[in-house]
């Protein structure tokens, strides 16, 4: 690939666009809105200019709605010798694409499955895909250089490349991003009217629930309005769950011994299903999940101080699986969880003290 044209330039165009920049693809970018743009080629993803001629890839970073249309526009010019969008949803766009009776052997849909909570150019990174699935849906009439350029795209970006039928994805996102977007939403809606004392004592855990729930509505109601059917089955069964452990609840609250049993192992029998679908989530760089120690170490909130445990770690021959930030409520201090090898926890546990950190047990 030599040349590639993208429209749309938000978070994923542009991030897209800037990681075949930085590999030598002469990229040219293109917006319904032209400073959106001239942002993006400002930053270093490309031209705003438009190409002479065909290009070898276009690659249509479009809302799931407007897909079909910019697709269709730009077949029907054509711009490139092939065609993808990066849309959330897959089924919907070709087959409103088969409806308007294109050829489509030059028309591969794809999805990474990366993203931030912040959209726009500005939020756009070359490395955004890195290490993460790109999901490619080719079909049998799908030509054969049409998903060598997909593939080759995938390479750019560092990513890993996911072969799915279109369908089967808009099920699975439905289950891994789209449903639990929403559910993160209804508990973040909670605190929205809640006493400030009450929110005051926020730690980790519900960081971790309510962090998706920052992000943009209107890009979300695009994605929800392209797959609602598999979100609103897995809501049901969410609800479901939800009216089980609420009765399990109100059990509990009994005077009645067998109430009071029948209620606790309701609570512990969607505790337990819990456990066995989170560790079916992949672990480090998509492997099996695996099992850590973690050790806790006190921070204080000042410049270089995770430098230091990173080069502490280091020298101990210590390799950090994994890390997490608490931040102390009210205090300049926070709790750092530096996730290790079982074998290595007791090894850094005893660098990190020597080198003067305090460690929390």
């Amino acid at each position: 690939m030599r040349t590639a044209l993208v429209i749309g330039t938000g978070l994923i165009g542009t991030s897209a666009a800037l990681a075949l920049t930085q590999r030598g693809v002469t990229v040219h970018l293109a917006d319904h809105d032209p400073e959106q743009a001239r942002t993006a080629a400002a930053l270093g993803a490309g031209t705003d200019e438009s190409p002479e001629g065909p290009v070898d890839l276009a690659v249509v970073a479009a809302p799931p709605a407007l897909v079909a249309d910019v697709l269709a526009d730009a077949m029907r010019r054509g711009l490139a010798r092939g065609y993808l969008d990066v849309a959330s949803v897959k089924g919907g766009p070709r087959r409103e694409l088969e409806a308007r009776g294109l050829d489509l052997s030059a028309y591969i849909g794809t999805h990474p499955m990366s993203g931030r909570e912040k959209s726009g150019p500005l939020a756009a990174t070359g490395d955004l895909f890195e290490g993460r699935p790109w999901v490619l849906t080719p079909t049998r009439d799908t030509d054969t250089e049409v998903l060598n350029l997909a593939l080759e795209l995938v390479s750019h970006c560092r990513a890993v490349p996911v072969v799915m039928d279109a369908d089967a994805h808009d099920r699975a996102v439905a289950l891994v991003s789209h449903m639990p977007h929403l559910v993160s939403s209804m508990v973040a809606a909670r605190l929205e009217h809640a006493e400030e004392a009450a929110v005051r004592l926020c730690g980790q855990g519900i960081r971790d629930v309510t962090r998706i729930a920052a992000s943009d509505p209107r890009m979300w109601i695009d994605i929800l309005s392209a797959n609602p059917g598999p979100v609103a089955d897995l809501l049901g069964d969410v609800a479901a769950d939800l009216e089980e452990t609420v009765r399990a609840l109100r059990s509990l609250q009994s005077s009645d011994d067998d109430k009071r049993r029948e209620g606790s192992a309701g609570i512990e029998a969607v505790l337990r299903r819990g456990n066995a679908g989170q560790v079916r989530v992949p672990g480090k760089h998509g492997s099996a999940p695996r099992v850590y120690e973690t050790v806790v170490v006190l921070i204080d909130d000042q410049p270089g101080q995770l430098a230091r445990i990173f080069a502490d770690a280091g020298r101990a021959g210590v390799n950090i699986e994994d890390v997490r930030i608490e931040h102390a409520t009210g205090q300049q201090a926070g709790l750092v969880q530096l996730m290790v090898e079982p074998k290595a926890a007791a090894v850094l546990t005893a660098a990190l003290k020597e080198r003067g950190w305090a460690i929390r047990q």
